[in-house]
């Protein structure tokens, strides 16, 4: 009499236990419902806020909901990183991570959460090489010109930067090491705060990166030196690389991907992939991107894996660079 009563259990246990995954499979199935948001980590009006927007129109018609951009800036974009990672895993937020926020800042600061841990990768986006601008009254005419100045008159110079730890301090860094030049640092909230500045002459420098810059450059409001690449930016094909100008394989460039937080359905961010995937391939989007200086990583990286496996890789190389540089956000 005790069996079958048994065996009515179990195989009502087993049912409610599946109710949580069933119900996991049908949201994902018909998500998204409702706006999502994206929290972009830095200053309207800068490189990736720019990249967060065109993204965002596109992959709205995929996803069927608006994506409502959200610029939640400082410490490097570590506290808008952080917004992100304590959010719901829903699905309904997603950040931009870049370079600085998702590689730096796990030297540069004291982090409440796991850079690796703490995100599912979504799609990796777009790829760009830095930029030496400098405000257009600078006295060189070209890098060895700049670099000579900078060495004539050493700690008079300003570079304005996003941040410690953020690709163009650490741009800036490595320029230095090369060179043997000093010159101060002026830390912003964001990429165009800082080149307003140099805009009007407040500062001397930036280590900009290519889609922050390149429209000052193409105006004639600041002036550029070199790319920090192998190769010359279809955006902006007049400026030399660094090869070209005369100071060799001094390359760095910044990336920028879609993560979500842990524990993140992957049905949900296999419709988030394949919107961003959609997007990137878009030929008015590319050209929004192209204009920018920025470049789109092949189909094959734009994965959920292969994001994660590239994260960690760009990990495990900077970090200790970014440690024997004794790099420490304020």
């Amino acid at each position: 009499m005790k069996l079958p009563h048994r065996r009515r259990f179990l195989h009502l246990a087993a049912g409610t236990a599946a109710v949580p995954l069933v119900s996991r499979i049908a949201r994902a199935q018909s998500y998204p419902t409702r706006p999502i948001t994206m929290i972009v980590p830095y200053p309207a009006g800068g490189g990736a806020d720019a990249t967060g927007r065109i993204l965002g129109e596109s992959m709205r018609v995929s996803l069927g909901q608006p994506i409502v951009i959200e610029n939640v800036t400082g410490a490097g974009g570590s506290i808008g990183i952080g917004r992100a990672a304590r959010a719901a895993h829903d699905g309904y937020t997603l950040t931009l991570g870049a370079w600085g926020a998702m590689v730096a800042n796990g030297v540069a600061y004291k982090l409440p959460y796991d850079l690796l841990t703490d995100f599912e990768p979504i799609a990796a986006l777009t790829t760009q090489p830095h930029l030496i601008v400098a405000k257009k009254t600078m006295a060189a005419d070209d890098l060895k010109g700049l670099i000579a100045w900078l060495k004539a008159n050493p700690g008079k110079a300003s570079a304005g930067t996003n941040g410690v730890g953020t690709p163009q301090h650490v741009a800036a860094i490595f320029f230095q090491s090369k060179t043997g030049t000093r010159f101060g640092f002026v830390p912003y909230r964001g990429g165009a705060p800082a080149l307003q500045d140099l805009l009007a002459g407040q500062i001397d420098l930036i280590f900009a990166a290519a889609a922050d810059a390149v429209a000052l450059v193409r105006g004639g409001g600041i002036r550029a030196y070199a790319v920090m690449a192998k190769n010359r930016i279809a955006a902006a094909p007049d400026i030399p690389t660094v090869d070209e100008a005369g100071m060799p394989e001094v390359y760095m460039s910044s990336w920028r991907g879609f993560w979500a937080p842990a524990r993140t359905p992957k049905g949900v961010i296999a419709k988030l992939n394949t919107a961003a995937i959609k997007a990137l391939a878009d030929p008015t989007v590319r050209t929004r991107l192209a204009d920018l200086g920025q470049e789109i990583f092949p189909p094959d990286q734009q994965t959920p894996e292969a994001l994660g496996a590239f994260h960690r890789l760009e990990i495990e190389k900077w970090w200790p660079i970014l440690k024997a540089a004794n790099i420490r956000g304020e």
